[in-house]
């Protein structure tokens, strides 16, 4: 297994780690957690693009890994009211509409590309996470409301792009639906 490979297998078994730290109060390990698994995730796309490392594995594991950190602490915090349950309903759908669609295209031989609106999407997940993180982390202090309220942006935000990437891919691969 080659080091890109390893990073994201890392990512995946940090989650349970960083579920624990969260569940258990202790948020801010829970964040380290979050952001050195975040950055996996920047840092093995680097390594296997300029090392020629891509892999048929990684292609399917490292997507997978994202989804599995960011959406396992989406899922701790509409369990602790910090997210509302109808945002994940909004994402997971999203995530699951593009999922099928790929599969679809891709047993008729079709590859369908991750747009910059889906990398985008991510992209502020991975903010609003540990900004919301921060905020609990530092609820009883001055600045924690400020902090909350900077990841609820990010969270709307990314809310906005996850239904804008979600129709862009409906729209641009809606060739898929007449297959």
């Amino acid at each position: 297994m080659n080091l890109p490979n390893k990073l994201t297998m890392g990512r995946i078994i940090a989650v349970p780690f960083f579920i624990a730290a969260y569940m258990t109060g202790y948020f801010v390990i829970a964040l380290i957690i979050f952001i050195a698994a975040s950055f996996t995730d920047m840092l093995d796309g680097k390594i296997a693009r300029s090392r020629g490392l891509v892999t048929n594995f990684g292609k399917i594991m490292d997507p997978l890994a994202d989804k599995i950190l960011v959406y396992s602490a989406f899922c701790l915090m509409v369990a602790d009211g910090t997210v509302p349950g109808w945002m994940l309903i909004i994402i997971l759908a999203r995530e699951f509409l593009v999922a099928g669609m790929r599969t679809v295209a891709a047993s008729e031989g079709i590859v369908i590309a991750a747009a910059m609106s889906g990398k985008t999407k991510t992209v502020l997940q991975m903010i609003a996470v540990p900004l919301l993180m921060l905020g609990l982390a530092l609820q009883n202090m001055q600045y924690g409301k400020y902090v909350a309220i900077l990841g609820q942006v990010f969270l709307w935000a990314s809310l906005i792009m996850t239904v804008y990437s979600g129709i862009e891919y409906i729209v641009k691969n809606r060739s898929v639906f007449r297959a």
